[in-house]
Formats: structure tokens, sequence, C-alpha cells
């Protein structure tokens, strides 16, 4: 897989933007707030339907406007695709494929895979539940359709659920309804969890060898998934906790709770590991990333370095730079005289003010 060109139109600060990468690595460099990770955001779009932050369609929409389109040209075995992200502030975003509309995002994500590594990525480790959770269904649904589908009818599940149970208050009969809707949530809910459960071994077991090569041998890393119900007893727990269910007008137990302990030497590293020693786990997870879509599907994915370099030393960027391998890798960075030396690149682009301007060597 190849990804040749990206067209961005009225999106974030681009008014107009088209970049024709090189098939290799290419790095985007400017001061802050210029436009780089937009360009890298474009890329997630592309992808994934949706931003690595978070955002709402709307909020990539450049000020006083009321659409945007994130164009980009892939090849795969040496056929050309285009993939067409047309967002709408008042309306839901709209794809296509070679011009084709797709009226299901489940179409038209894992044409494009991407692993998106920031200093943010930190936060996977660091921060709460969600963003595990968030990092693992992010590239479970660029690697398998059928989980894809499985937690986009979970989630609608959950949310019809959490709906009656707010109409429940106001009227008790409609208790009896929650036999239906849990059947078909709990069915759901435990595909999701066996499918979560092979990519976490796989992944450990992936991550576990690069944080050793990455450590040289000092550090054993282990990825744990902890389910928050076990698939045997789902519809117990769920029949037990209607009451509180009710009583809160949330779902309270499922795998969208689920967690990951990302484990260092025994020791739980959101508790006790060092800011080094989160860095290489965080960067373990993202190479490893990179190895499991390869090994799922065949198609090598495109790697996204936004100002990563910046926030390892030396050691970590040769190790991360040595891993690259044949990988089509875009880099960000503030200041391009930084890795220069340190990093074989074809092409590097001025970002200034949502302008982008290949530069020559």
């Amino acid at each position: 897989m190849r990804l040749e060109s990206l067209d961005l139109t009225n999106f974030r600060n681009y008014e107009t933007g088209h970049i024709e990468f090189s098939g290799g690595t290419d790095i985007f460099y400017g001061k802050n707030a210029q436009g780089k990770t937009n360009i890298l955001e474009g890329i997630c779009v592309s992808a994934l339907t949706r931003s690595h932050r978070s955002a709402k369609d709307k909020e990539m929409i450049r000020f006083g406007e009321k659409e945007a389109h994130v164009r980009c040209v892939i090849r795969k075995a040496e056929i050309p695709m285009r993939l067409d992200v047309h967002l709408r502030a008042r309306d839901k975003k709209a794809l296509s494929i070679d011009s084709q509309r797709q009226r299901r995002a489940a179409d038209f994500i894992g044409n494009l895979k991407v692993v998106f590594f920031s200093p943010e990525d930190l936060g996977i480790i660091k921060n709460g539940p969600a963003e595990r959770r968030r990092f693992m269904d992010m590239q479970l649904c660029q690697m398998d359709r059928t989980y894809l589908s499985d937690l986009t009818g979970y989630t609608k599940l959950v949310n019809q659920r959490n709906s009656l149970l707010e109409k429940i208050k106001d009227a008790p009969g409609l208790k009896t309804t929650l036999d239906i809707i849990d059947e078909q949530t709990v069915d759901y809910g435990t595909r999701v969890i066996n499918r979560r459960v092979d990519f976490l071994n796989d992944l450990s077991d992936i991550a576990g060898k690069i944080h050793s090569d990455l450590t040289s041998g000092r550090e054993e890393l282990v990825l744990k998934y902890e389910p928050d119900v076990d698939g045997s007893s789902y519809m117990d727990r769920m029949v037990a906790n209607r009451d509180r269910d009710i009583y809160s007008g949330h779902t309270n137990a499922g795998p969208h709770r689920d967690d990951i302990s990302v484990i260092s030497n025994g020791e739980n590293l959101r508790k006790y590991g060092s800011q080094g020693q989160i860095r290489t786990a965080a960067l373990s997870l993202k190479l490893a990333e990179t190895e499991m879509i390869k090994n799922f599907g065949g198609d090598t994915p495109i790697l996204l370095l936004d100002d990563v370099l910046s926030e390892l030393d030396r050691e970590r960027q040769r190790q991360l730079l040595s891993s690259i391998g044949d990988v089509q890798t875009l880099v960000t960075c503030t200041d391009i005289q930084n890795i220069e030396g340190h990093l074989e690149y074809s092409r590097s682009f001025l970002v200034n003010k949502g302008t982008v301007t290949m530069q020559t060597k």
C-alpha cells in the first residue's frame, strides 16, 4: 500500500492544499500552529472517517465554512484508489470510493491503514481506560471489518438501552422490554470481548519482543486485558444491575468499560512507570501495531509521526528510526535541522499558515 496524494479543502486552517508524497519518508516542518498536524489528521480521516483527536466533524471544518473535503489517492497492488470524505457541519459525513458513494463506514474503513504516533499517545498508558479502549478499537476496526460491525452494533444497542432506561424511570411497565435488548447487547458484546482477547494476546507477544529489543533485554512488557464482564456471567450481571442501571440511566456493565494493563517487569506502568519507561512502552505499542496490521492483512500501514522525535532522546530516536524499514512514513517537526543526519528522507515540505511548499535538498 502506498499513499500517493492528499487534497484538503476548507479543512482546519487549509482553504486548499495539495500534497504529493514520495512513497518513502517525507518530512513536514515549520513553526507550531501552522498546519503540520492537520495534514496527518486529514490522512487519519481518510483511513478511519474520523479524527485521531476525537474531534467532531464540525470542528475540522475551516472557520466560517459549512463543509470540508478530504481526498486522497492510494495505490494497492499497483491499482489506484481515490478516497473522499465530505464533512458537513449540519449533516452526516459522506464517503465515496472512486466516486462511488459508500452507505456504510464499514465499507470505507480499512482501505487505507495508518498508525499514528504523537506525544499525546503517552496518554494510552497514563490516562484512564477510555484511552486504552480507543487505542484497541482504532486498530481492530482497521484490521477486521467483522469487529467494526460488531462494535458498531454493540454501541448502538447500549445507546438504545440507555435511552430505554431513562424512559423506565417514568414508565416502570417498560422494564420487561429490557429482556430483548439485553439479549442482543450480550450477544454483540460477547463477540467484541472475544475478538479483543485474541487481539491483545497477539499484540502483547509482538510488543513484548519489540520492547525487549528497545531495552536491550532489561524490561519485559506484558499487556493484560481486563474485561469488565466475564462471558459466562454476562447476562446474569446485566440482570443483576438493572435497578442500578435504571437509577443512573446508564448501562454499567459491558465491554464499553474494559481496560488494559500495561505491565513492565511486573509493575503497572500507569501507576509506577517513569517517564522514560512510559515513552518506551508507547513506542513498543506503536511499532507492534504496524507489525500486526502487516501480519493480519498483508498491507503495510502508513506510519504518521507527529512531533515524536523531539520527545525522544537520541537512543530512542535511533531505535525508532531503525525500526521503520520499508514503511512509508510521514514526520512532522518544528526544526528539520534537528533530524537531518539522523533520518534518511525523500522529500521535505515547509508548512506555513496552511500552505505547504516542497523544498529542494
